[in-house]
This record gives C-alpha cells, sequence and structure tokens, in this order.
C-alpha cells in the first residue's frame, strides 16, 4: 500500500485522497493514514510543482557543478555537503560515484551570478579541491515529466 501511494504521488502530488482511495480498491481514511506516516516517518518530505520556467518572463539561469572534495575524518562526505546544501542558491546537493564527488544544482537570476557563486563561496570550502561548472541551456524532461511537449491544435477545419 505504502508504495502504491508514493507512486501515485510521486506522478501527481494535487491527487485527493478520494481520488488514490478509488485507485487503491480502499477507503479514504486508509489513504490518509498510509499518508500521514509516510510524512511523520520523513518518507514524503515534501510537494512540489514543476516549473516550466522557459516558458515565463522569469529570469532563471540553473547549473550543475561537479566538486571534488575531501571528505572530513569521521564524518564522510556528510559534513561538507551540509556546509554546502545550506546555501538558498543550492537546490540539490548529490553523493556520486565516478570522477567527482558531489553533483550540485545551482540556481541564479544571471549566469554571472551563478559564475560568481562558484567562484566566490564554492570554490574556496576548505574541503573543496575542484568545480567544474555545466550551464543548463535547456531542459526537455525533468523529473520524468517531458517539457518539449507540443501542445495538438484541437481545432476542425472549416471550409465554405
Amino acid at each position: 500500500m505504502e508504495e502504491k501511494v508514493l507512486h501515485i504521488l510521486e506522478n501527481n502530488c494535487r491527487i485527493s485522497f478520494e481520488q488514490m482511495a478509488v485507485m487503491l480498491d480502499t477507503d479514504v481514511e486508509t489513504v490518509r493514514h498510509t499518508v500521514e506516516k509516510l510524512e511523520k516517518e520523513g518518507i514524503i518530505v515534501g510537494y512540489k510543482s514543476l516549473i516550466n520556467w522557459e516558458r515565463t518572463t522569469a529570469e532563471k539561469v540553473k547549473a550543475i557543478i561537479e566538486l571534488k572534495v575531501t571528505p572530513q575524518r569521521g564524518k564522510g562526505f556528510d559534513a561538507v555537503a551540509e556546509k554546502i546544501y545550506k546555501y538558498p542558491q543550492v537546490t540539490s546537493v548529490y553523493l556520486m560515484s565516478g570522477g567527482f564527488d558531489l553533483g550540485v544544482i545551482v540556481e541564479g537570476k544571471t549566469m554571472k551570478e551563478v559564475a560568481l557563486f562558484v567562484a566566490e563561496v564554492l570554490a574556496p570550502i576548505e574541503e573543496v579541491i575542484s568545480t567544474a561548472t555545466h550551464f543548463v541551456l535547456k531542459t526537455f524532461k525533468d523529473h520524468a515529466i517531458e517539457f518539449m511537449r507540443e501542445e495538438k491544435d484541437t481545432r476542425q477545419v472549416i471550409s465554405l
């Protein structure tokens, strides 16, 4: 039941308990109790809308920053990651395998703002060995949602 509720919420966090109950062939109270339990246990940690900012007039730049860092004795990468994710410009931090240790998603209003944040805030952190910045130029798909879906013209042709 819990896994099914999680999959439903992952695809549509605005769905009502009533709709989920119908989908899961159960009662509303069972769904409500399950969601509350998952929230209390920290499995559901938030609800968020996915916005295609490219279709708005808002100025927003996103960059993926690769960081090589020195883990702290007894704390590993957790202490360094916590130091980094406290900044409001940082939207995500991931421990990674491969050629770098942390993947950091940073957002700002301009490329210059993001570049200065990396140069003046992230790079000087004592545990940071190196950084590589990759600016996101266009989003095609995010969180399993396709951003490039073309809207179909449903108007009918009328000829006289």
